[in-house]
């Protein structure tokens, strides 16, 4: 992450007071809340692909087009308040817990054992922090797909989760929980051990002085930058379960066991199927992950939050 105490000026883990760890989660829930409501027609029309028979071949320009004629321009807005509420609390969930746990790691391992080992307190840190977030956004990401893949399901985000209370109680609202965790786990280790890579890299590669003329103009193209490649990997590694998740949210996959479900879902949609809308869904998280690193270093100099910390 950009805005990193760099690991050759770091000698002992610094420390976050609770007010710290209150401004991490605001940085990230109004980076997530920004970039993916921002996106929200972009989601609509990959989602819609994904609960396409398999073999469609249509294009995301072609779906998009169907989606308004059938729903009119605010068709694409479908889903709207369930994406905004549920990355507010799953993304401040997510960029405080992995500050959290990264610090954790640097403090149970040591400086030098962290930097011998900064890949699995990347990975380590991503997934702790992204099981807790996960657990917060499933039900709204469970009506957020519902409202989608049903624009006639109900009025609002409101509706919809009074709807799946009444009608399937919790299990509707985690009936996609294990294939959200398949989905959320890789891509926030996609996102947050590639981009801490690719900002080592730079900091390896690049010389320093070069850098620095590069001023603030340099800084946001490497924040850019190592965030594209970042969100590219996440979307990668994290494709076939969000294809998974769509079709287990939109019904029809039968009433047994979550590993049931996911095998029927799976068979019904096949391997080809399982990358259906991959292009769309690479180019929205590029463009999201490397917006929402950029959103939250600059949230974090507005808040006068501490630095993250670089292993």
């Amino acid at each position: 992450m950009s805005g990193l105490i760099k690991p050759e000026k770091l000698s002992a883990a610094p420390q976050f007071s609770p007010l710290n760890y209150a401004q991490f989660f605001a940085a990230g829930g109004i980076c997530a809340t920004v970039t993916h409501g921002a996106l929200t027609p972009v989601d609509v029309v990959k989602t819609r692909l994904q609960l396409e028979p398999s073999g469609s071949k249509m294009s995301m320009r072609e779906m998009a087009k169907t989606i308004v004629m059938k729903d009119g321009p605010s068709g694409l807005l479908t889903g709207f308040g369930s994406t905004a509420v549920g990355y507010l609390i799953q993304g401040g969930a997510k960029y405080c817990g992995y500050e959290f746990f990264k610090k954790q790691a640097i403090d149970y391992f040591g400086v030098q054992k962290a930097k011998e080992h900064r890949q699995l307190v990347y990975m380590g840190s991503a997934t702790a922090a992204e099981l807790i977030a996960s657990t917060l956004l499933t039900p709204l990401e469970a009506s957020r797909i519902r409202l989608v893949s049903q624009p006639s399901y109900a009025r609002g985000l409101v509706d919809a989760m009074q709807r799946m209370w009444a009608q399937e109680g919790m299990g509707g609202f985690y009936a996609g929980y294990i294939p959200i965790l398949l989905k959320q786990v890789p891509f926030s280790i996609g996102q947050f051990y590639t981009n801490e890579m690719m900002h080592n890299f730079v900091n390896a590669y690049v010389p320093k002085d070069k850098l620095q003329r590069a001023g603030k103009t340099g800084q946001i193209t490497v924040q850019l930058g190592c965030g594209i490649v970042a969100g590219s990997v996440a979307a990668i590694l994290s494709h076939p379960a969000d294809t998974l998740l769509s079709k287990i949210n939109r019904g029809g996959v039968g009433h047994g066991s979550m590993m049931s479900k996911l095998g029927v879902a799976a068979q019904q949609t096949g391997f080809v199927g399982l990358w259906a809308g991959l292009g769309t869904r690479i180019i929205m998280t590029a463009a999201l992950v490397s917006s929402q690193f950029l959103i939250y270093d600059q949230l974090k100099l507005f808040f006068g939050t501490p630095h993250s910390i670089e292993v």
